[in-house]
């Protein structure tokens, strides 16, 4: 499971753009998680969905894009075709949180990863059931454990705010980058471990 962390635009949709192509193209994601609670997410997924199909990227427009293009295509237009919708299709794995108090669940490693745009509202229930607590809301990125539990945040994107949770046979592995999508902090998250988040210039 890889799941991809996207920390608020701040009204920075080109830097929102460049995350999601990394996280699709570059570093395929299962699902990514936009932390922010602006609309920037659905903004540019839908662009990037509309560049890729046409002007109607939905689910239920596709039958009706298969008769106009390939009923009479050509196999190199059929690739294309294909090629285009598999674009779109990968865009699927982006959601954005649902509101301000609104939790999203995952399991990594056969742990509970809590998400919330800000950590003042995590809640008695949340920290006790959760290994990986996210939050957007940050000013700086931030990878600190407190007993068994990490609290995790991408940051903004107009510094870093592209972080990524992979779970494997050893645990959780996590990788933070930069705005300009480059790795900069690498770390697998122990329970029961210090750490200091440092970031390289």
């Amino acid at each position: 499971m890889r799941l991809g962390l996207l920390g608020p635009a701040n009204d920075r949709d080109d830097l929102l753009e460049r995350a999601v192509r990394f996280l699709t193209k570059d570093l395929p994601v299962h699902r990514a998680v936009y932390l922010g609670l602006d609309a920037a997410l659905e903004r540019v997924v839908g662009a990037l969905a509309s560049l890729a199909v046409g002007d109607d990227p939905n689910v239920g427009a596709l039958w009706q894009r298969a008769a106009q293009r390939c009923a009479q295509a050509s196999p190199s237009e059929l690739d294309a075709f294909l090629e285009a919708e598999r674009e779109r299709l990968a865009l699927m794995v982006f959601g954005s949180l649902p509101g301000a108090d609104t939790r999203l669940v995952e399991l990594l490693n056969g742990k509970v990863a809590v998400m919330i745009h800000d950590k003042a509202l995590l809640d008695e229930d949340d920290i006790a059931s959760a290994t990986y607590l996210v939050f957007g809301k940050s000013a700086e990125p931030l990878v600190k454990p407190i007993g068994s539990r990490w609290f995790l945040s991408p940051g903004p994107l107009e510094t870093h705010g592209i972080m990524l949770l992979e779970d494997g046979p050893d645990g959780v592995e996590m990788t933070l980058f930069d705005a300009q999508c480059r790795e900069v902090r690498r770390e697998r998250l122990s329970a029961g471990t210090s750490a200091r988040l440092q970031v390289s210039s």
